[in-house]
This record gives structure tokens, sequence and C-alpha cells, in this order.
């Protein structure tokens, strides 16, 4: 029950904040602390989860937050060039929106270009260090750069940020037992 408690006046209280670009919220830290603490079940870190993911959307400005919603749908759209242009324009004025490379990123991963992604990737780090669908995201890179053990390190750096990404768990497991496979 306290920790249910807890989780509650953490989101109510990231909700009652003035608006701040993803990485810049307030409340990001105690969402965080949350995904490692010992007592969070799976249902509770799924709301967490949902919870940092809004707060890394939501942008500072009417103009960027337009800019962020269309991208996403040409993301959805598969319309990759136009998105590409369109969270450039975003990254172009607002550059310490982490979320803006991430989604950057993640279209060029689509497109094949993983030197871009893995620039973008680095830039996301740089503004938000727990981005750990940036992490997993370097690590689908490497995997898909045949560099599986590049791989797991990385979903490595994820899990340790949040370790409740079950999908990215089952991959480090998966690439382990392949990886000492080899060995053998």
């Amino acid at each position: 029950m306290k920790k249910m408690l807890s989780i509650f006046f953490t989101v109510l209280l990231t909700l009652s904040v003035s608006a701040h670009s993803d990485q810049k919220e307030p409340g990001l830290d105690s969402l965080f602390r949350s995904l490692l603490d010992a007592e969070t079940t799976p249902i509770e870190a799924h709301e967490i989860t949902s919870k940092i993911w809004q707060l890394w959307l939501r942008a500072d400005d009417a103009e960027s937050q337009e800019l962020m919603d269309s991208g996403i749908r040409k993301m959805s759209e598969f319309a990759l060039d136009e998105a590409v242009d369109i969270f450039s324009e975003l990254i172009r004025i607002n550059p310490d929106f982490a979320e803006a490379w991430n989604k950057r990123a993640t279209v060029y991963y689509m497109m094949g270009k993983f030197d871009l992604s893995t620039a973008d990737v680095v830039e996301t780090l740089r503004l938000e260090p727990r981005h750990f669908g940036a992490l997993s995201g370097q690590g689908l890179i490497h995997l898909q750069s045949e560099r599986e053990q590049a791989a797991v390190d990385w979903f490595k750096r994820a899990l340790r940020v949040n370790p409740f990404m079950q999908n990215i768990q089952n991959s480090v497991d998966q690439l382990e037992k392949e990886l000492k496979a080899r060995v053998i």
C-alpha cells in the first residue's frame, strides 16, 4: 500500500508541475527511481514507463509539439523521408529536445541508415543518459550489424535503467545462449 501511494504521489507531482520538455521534467528522477525499486511490480513498471514516455514526448512549445506529433504520424505511415525532414526541423529549432533526436534515430534505423541512427542515439544519450529506448535501439543497431556481444552490452545498459523491458531481457538471454554455444 505504501508503495502504491508513493507511485500515486509521484505521478500526481509529475502532472502538476509546469511543462518542461522531455529530459528536463522534474518528475523524471522519481519515476526512474521507482523503476529500480525492488518492490515495483511489472504492472506498476508498465505505468511508470508509459508516464516516462509521455514526458519525453512532451515539447516546451506548441510549434515543437506540432512537429513531434507530425513526425510520429509520418513514421506510422512509413513516410520516412518526410519524418526525417520533420524531426530535423524540430532538432534545428529545439536542439535540446532529446526525444526529437531519438525519433530521428528510430527513423534512420527503419531506413537502414545505421551510422546516422547511431549518431542521433549518441546525441539522445548526451541529453538524457537514462533513455532506455535509445540504449536498446543502439543494441538493435549492433544486432542488425551482426555484432551480437555489443548488442548484449547495450541491451544490458538499457536494462540497468529499466529492468522491466521483458523483450530486451529475452533478447539478452537468447543472444548470450547463442554466444556461449559458439565458444563451445
